[in-house]
């Protein structure tokens, strides 16, 4: 993603998901392909939903695992405090509940890189601020982290983690990855009219975990839906070997 790690860095604004989601169907068009799928978690999960809304001819659907899918009535009783509406399953009384944590202990973060990301300089100039950042951004995230550390089994590894840290650290890209955040303005969980085919993967550690249901609405082309044991926010690097065996079963279906 521009901004981000081995990438270009943006030398102009109009970076947002709608622009990122363009140039990788333009990079997949000059490599050659005239058939794929995009796959999306965090960021990601925003920009091949904007390519699910953009719809080129070559993309033949696109896998998420972290869904644009609340409706926005819930939406704002948890980003408010206001009660939930009282005829949510359980399922969505959990999705709920998930989301109103994010908004009361975890979007401070976002707020931060979304009104003054230039001013983040402390964790371009010191490694300890730029650890301290990236442990401490996601509570799920923090938490799955320390049980590494402190010697726990899981997908990832304490190197995973200080590899994670160190490729930020070396490509000087904590704070031009932070524009983004400032860039965009799209709502990160709302329905974004996607109109082709999506697979989905809903990890139960995420944000919030997604319920059938309002994928459905959400997703009129879903595809595919499973919910995993195991895995949080960043699927692909906390349970590698169960998120790939989800983007294979998603796209098998398009495949001819």
């Amino acid at each position: 993603m521009p901004g981000y790690g081995f990438s270009g860095t943006p030398t102009r604004t109009g970076w947002g998901p709608e622009r990122m989601g363009q140039a990788w169907a333009e990079l997949m068009k000059r490599l050659g392909y005239s058939r794929y799928g995009a796959q999306g978690g965090d960021w990601g999960a925003l920009v091949v939903d904007m390519m699910g809304v953009q719809a080129p001819p070559e993309l033949l659907g696109i896998h998420t695992n972290m869904a644009g899918a609340v409706p926005p009535e819930i939406d704002k009783a948890a980003l408010t405090g206001a009660p939930p509406p009282p005829d949510l399953s359980a399922e969505e009384r959990h999705a709920y509940d998930q989301l109103a944590f994010f908004y009361t202990h975890g979007l401070a973060y976002a707020q931060e890189m979304g009104n003054r990301p230039q001013t983040l300089y402390g964790i371009a100039d010191s490694p300890v601020g730029l650890a301290a950042w990236i442990l401490d951004h996601d509570a799920r995230s923090r938490e799955l982290i320390a049980r590494v550390f402190d010697g726990q089994p899981e997908g990832l590894t304490q190197d995973d983690v200080l590899d994670n840290m160190t490729l930020y650290w070396l490509t000087n890209t904590a704070v031009s990855a932070s524009r983004l955040y400032w860039e965009n303005t799209l709502a990160f969980f709302a329905p974004k009219d996607v109109a082709i085919p999506v697979t989905m993967s809903v990890f139960p550690d995420e944000i919030y975990a997604a319920p059938r249901c309002w994928a459905e609405r959400a997703y009129p082309k879903l595809i595919h839906y499973n919910r995993l044991d195991k895995g949080g926010h960043f699927a692909a690097w906390e349970q590698p070997h169960f998120f790939a065996e989800e983007v294979r079963a998603g796209f098998r279906p398009l495949r001819t």
